[in-house]
């Protein structure tokens, strides 16, 4: 009869279960049950739990648990099993060795997890779009974004002059394809079809230009979708003005239709201005266009766009 063997190693008796770690364990073995020790204790650690506690709570004896946490004892299903419903972890995080977080990323995680819901959105948001992968090619495409009469048109034909590139407008974009002007497009399609057609007009221009400057209607910051394709895929700059400024540049433009009942109509404009500007300020850059001509708003711009 062939000799058997009995192997040696540390070793923790559980019930009448012995659980030894073989000289034969590989090295990768070896390193996996300490990488999950580690995990075991950072887990322990991180929700204020002594070891005795812990033990307690998984009903494990405390030497085991300090020989699992040092990776020196193999590892019982059964007895990992009531370890991981004490912690409250995911089976599947605490076995993927790649589910170790460096300092920073914990801290990170930290941070993100006391935001209120509405500026999580904004910071992640942000994370992404600064630090994205396309971050190169989005600062090369600029969309000025506002309401009527901030300068979008203006000022977008005379940047894109300067850098050689082509302007584009979306709002004769969508004309374009509905075939009729714009006022017409949201009679014949609803509001819910302008979006649409918007949304497909900005995702051409996006997909068809490497480097441009486009001008949107200011009402795009509504649809978040879209908005936010327009965030990740351009380098976004607002054009503010007082309401006052923003009413008389459409008069002076021919568009007489704002001045009637014109009190009413001032105080509708400051009141779209206030509920948009939290959407407005995600952008990039905010350039104030009051009290200033085209000239040094121009300069604003292009400094903007070229820091």
């Amino acid at each position: 009869m062939a000799e058997v063997k009995p192997r040696t190693g540390p070793k923790a008796e559980e019930g009448g279960e012995v659980v030894t770690q073989s000289n034969e364990t590989s090295v990768a073995e070896s390193e996996f049950l300490a990488s999950l020790g580690k995990r075991v204790r950072e887990a322990r650690e991180a929700r204020g739990l002594g070891r005795k506690t812990l033990a307690g709570e998984a009903n494990v004896s405390e030497r085991y648990l300090a020989q699992l946490e040092a990776g020196e004892s193999n590892v019982s299903i059964l007895l990992l099993r009531r370890l991981i419903s004490a912690l409250g972890l995911p089976f599947a995080k605490l076995l993927d060795s790649r589910s170790e977080d460096s300092v920073e990323q914990r801290l990170i995680r930290r941070f993100l997890e006391h935001l209120p819901a509405h500026r999580l959105e904004e910071v992640v948001f942000r994370l992404m779009r600064d630090f994205g992968y396309e971050e190169a090619a989005r600062k090369k495409r600029v969309a000025l974004i506002g309401l009527r009469g901030a300068g979008k048109s203006t000022l977008g034909r005379k940047l894109a002059d300067e850098l050689r590139v082509p302007f584009v407008e979306l709002t004769r974009e969508i004309e374009r394809e509905g075939g009729v002007g714009l006022s017409d497009v949201f009679m014949l399609y609803g509001q819910s079809g302008f979006r649409r057609i918007e949304r497909r007009c900005l995702e051409r221009v996006i997909k068809g230009h490497d480097r441009v400057v486009v001008s949107v209607g200011g009402g795009i910051v509504c649809e978040p979708d879209t908005y936010n394709l327009l965030l990740s895929n351009c380098y976004t700059v607002w054009l503010k003005a007082a309401p006052e400024e923003h009413m008389s540049r459409v008069v002076s433009q021919g568009d007489f239709r704002p001045m009637k009942g014109n009190e009413e109509a001032m105080e509708d404009l400051r009141q779209i201005l206030i509920a948009r500007e939290p959407h407005y300020s995600k952008a990039d850059a905010i350039i104030d266009t009051s009290d200033q001509t085209p000239e040094q708003s121009l300069l604003k711009l292009r400094q903007a766009v070229t820091a």
